[in-house]
């Protein structure tokens, strides 16, 4: 495959070190000027490096990384979390780039996921079947996820643990007043300053709405 070859480096916060990343780019042969360094966070694809231009880390290149890719080019990682935490969004993120741009991505720590090699049925049938399963591991997750959180509220309220808001006590008398608000023998005003309340929250409470 012709065309440009580019190594995505991304860490998530200022404690974690690149260097590893960068000597795995290093290594498949890249050099400092070919590699795009992102130390923002991978919740998203919303990061600087990974969309537009950024001078002040390693080798930085003056474009857009998502635009800069084109038919032919190669984009480089270590592995396949470097291009966020979200599966759902690397799978987007990979469609993308694959499919629209017709980019290749070569992944270090997973050879089998290498679209270099994808322009013949083999190869793209490998690649498909290798998504596809990060696919159901992120399925999997999310509902192991909800069903942990299910099950811890389900045994929160076992042992007799409230959720939501608590409930207002009302204050004594309240019944009293309402039933003579409800007869007509108080206003909402003169039921709230007995109270010692707003009148806003009598008629609030008074129409069942109490938390």
């Amino acid at each position: 495959m012709t065309g440009s070859i580019y190594g995505y480096v991304r860490v998530s916060t200022r404690e974690q070190n690149e260097e590893r990343q960068l000597i795995a780019l290093r290594e498949f042969g890249l050099n400092n000027g070919q590699i795009i360094l992102d130390k923002q966070s991978g919740k998203d694809f919303d990061r600087p490096a990974y969309q537009r231009p950024h001078y002040n880390d390693i080798a930085m290149q003056a474009y857009w990384l998502l635009r800069k890719l084109k038919d032919g080019d190669t984009l480089v990682i270590k592995s396949i979390d470097r291009l966020g935490r979200n599966y759902e969004e690397i799978l987007e993120q990979w469609r993308v780039i694959t499919k629209e741009k017709g980019a290749a991505i070569v992944v270090l720590d997973m050879p089998l996921l290498d679209t270099r090699r994808s322009r013949d049925l083999t190869g793209t049938l490998i690649a498909d079947i290798v998504l596809q399963l990060l696919s159901y591991v992120a399925q999997t997750e999310r509902e192991f996820i909800h069903q942990r959180q299910a099950e811890g509220i389900a045994a929160a309220k076992a042992r007799g643990v409230k959720f939501g808001r608590p409930y207002k006590e009302l204050p004594a008398g309240f019944q009293e007043v309402k039933a003579r608000w409800k007869r007509g023998e108080l206003s909402a005003r003169a039921a709230g300053k007995e109270l010692r309340i707003a009148h806003s929250t009598f008629l609030h409470w008074a129409h069942g709405n109490i938390c």
